[in-house]
């Protein structure tokens, strides 16, 4: 679309924004009345390692926020000399689960515990065994329960739990509600009522009882809602705290706020039965979205939905692009000695299509990127490791091949149970995000990892925020009876361009073998964990 559609959106107020807080940029994209980015804007931020615990302070959040809508205002204003003060719709979404416990006075009781902490084994354990469901260490009631357990003294004057993007959407609105898809990322949901499941909730209430606390778990959750329910209007206050130059209206409709996996399937159009999409950028994640439940739970697989709240099997791997990237920076860094100017997007470039030239099973190379803790295979604390045996071919395409390989390690772990246990079927799976940002190396690399062909758009580097996007777009321009797969089908994907890459057969045969040497070498990493000299 030109420039003159664009404008002509704007002023009509025929737009939707979305806003993603990723785990290391806040990125806002503003879709025209096509569903096609017309404007973006972002944020660099990172998460502390503080007192053990991974958080992001708020101050990080409305600082970050603010400066990622003005760059997008300016782009704007750039592109089409309009000062922004409304848009059509609007819809915010974040990292998925985590743990933000606020009073009745709004005050936030412990810092934010982020998904990427593992530090709720012991209640994550008791609520499975409880609810005969898998509650990973992630999610919003593991870090309740686990601080009852501990004793917290913050407990008690608990009014509101919620996740990163409930809360900003609850402080931009007033509404304590959640997207169904992070919903099923706080406790569990029962896909019939789209709503939390009712007996687990009892069981719940009734563990905790003995507590003596003057809350009910329901009390204190926001309530799920499925893609295109009402989530209520930005208010003035609302306005004011995401634009500080006072410029944008209230009143604008917006959508439920969702997660990442939730936009990420958005994103990539793998909201119907037998689609699923991987997600590659800090922590790497497959999302399936089922033909029927599992025949039984497993603590490699967190059960949650889609937006319009079908059931989704996700494995999700903690760590991904994290330790790659240092390694990159290490590149980075010796060429800058030697006195060249770096161009990243080609040094990322160069490096990644090197790791096509190495061998199939990386030379005998092996890697653990665990910059984090690792509850896919059982790791309460990071430990990046690198490990080669004298007889292992040492050269840049099998270490950067490596490296890539082990990206998709734990996340493998749990895609086996899903395949090869309970013959799950895939009609479509799409790639998305900064692993597959180089052309063809990423998407090759995770079709030999799975076994299956796989698809990366044109428009997979728009990511979660066009996706929620969309979402907001949804809200407000869908016809009636139309649901979310339909709309997206006919109206956002029916000329999207796509590139589709098979497995090929000696790169399935090498990663199945550096796979073989990845389980058998997790005594290696865990005793890199449990040494002193660590």
């Amino acid at each position: 679309m030109g420039a003159a559609e664009a404008k002509a959106a704007i002023l009509a107020n025929k737009t939707a924004l979305g806003i993603e807080f990723g785990s290391t940029r806040i990125k806002v994209v503003l879709v025209d009345d096509k569903n096609q980015p017309i404007a973006s804007g972002g944020h660099e931020w990172e998460n502390r390692y503080e007192n053990g615990v991974w958080t992001y302070s708020l101050d990080d959040i409305w600082t970050g926020i603010q400066d990622c809508y003005q760059d997008m205002a300016r782009d704007v204003k750039a592109k089409y000399d309009i000062e922004l003060e409304s848009v059509g719709a609007f819809g915010v979404s974040a990292m998925m689960h985590g743990y933000m416990p606020f009073n009745k006075e709004g005050e936030l009781l412990v810092p934010f515990r982020t998904w990427r902490n593992n530090i709720t084994g012991e209640a994550s354990e008791k609520l499975m065994e409880l609810f005969n469901y898998n509650i990973p260490q992630r999610w919003s009631i593991a870090h309740l329960y686990q601080a009852i357990l501990n004793g917290e003294e913050h407990v008690k004057d608990i009014d509101y739990i919620t996740t990163l993007e409930a809360y900003v959407h609850w402080k931009l609105t007033g509404k304590r509600v959640l997207g169904i898809g992070d919903a099923a990322g706080m406790f569990p949901i029962d896909t019939t009522k789209a709503d939390y499941n009712q007996e687990m909730v009892d069981k719940f209430d009734e563990l905790v009882a003995p507590y003596g606390f003057s809350w009910k778990l329901r009390d204190i959750m926001p309530k799920a809602l499925v893609a295109g329910e009402d989530a209520g209007v930005l208010t003035e206050e609302g306005a004011k705290l995401l634009d500080v130059t006072g410029k944008l209206k209230a009143g604008i409709p917006m959508c439920p706020p969702e997660g990442d996996a939730g936009t990420g399937m958005v994103a990539t159009n793998s909201v119907a039965v037998r689609t699923g999409n991987v997600s590659a950028g800090t922590s790497v994640f497959a999302m399936i979205v089922l033909e029927k439940e599992l025949s039984r739970p497993y603590k490699e697989i967190d059960m949650v939905t889609t937006p319009s709240g079908h059931l989704v099997a996700m494995a999700h791997s903690n760590n991904c692009t994290s330790d790659l990237n240092a390694w990159v920076n290490v590149f980075k860094e010796f060429a800058e000695a030697m006195g060249m100017e770096v161009d990243m997007n080609k040094l990322f470039g160069t490096l990644y299509n090197k790791a096509l030239e190495g061998d199939p099973d990386c030379g005998g190379l092996l890697s653990y990127c665990y910059f984090s803790g690792e509850h896919m295979t059982g790791f309460e604390e990071g430990r990046p490791l690198f490990v080669r045996s004298p007889e292992s071919k040492f050269n840049l395409a099998n270490f950067m091949r490596t490296n890539l390989y082990t990206c998709l390690g734990a996340m493998r772990v749990g895609l086996n149970l899903l395949f090869e246990k309970e013959n799950v079927k895939v009609d479509r799976l799409l790639g998305h995000g900064g692993l597959f940002k180089t052309k063809g190396v990423g998407q090759q690399i995770l079709a030999d990892a799975v076994n299956a062909p796989v698809s990366v758009m044109a428009t997979a580097g728009e990511g979660g925020a066009w996706g929620i996007a969309l979402l907001a777009s949804y809200l407000v321009n869908k016809e009636e009876g139309e649901t979310l797969e339909s709309f997206l089908d006919n109206k956002v994907f029916a000329d999207q361009e796509s590139s589709t890459l098979d497995p090929k057969p000696e790169g399935v045969a090498g990663f199945n073998a550096f796979m073989d040497s990845y389980m058998k070498g997790l005594s290696i990493e865990r005793a890199a964990v449990e040494s002193e000299i660590w």
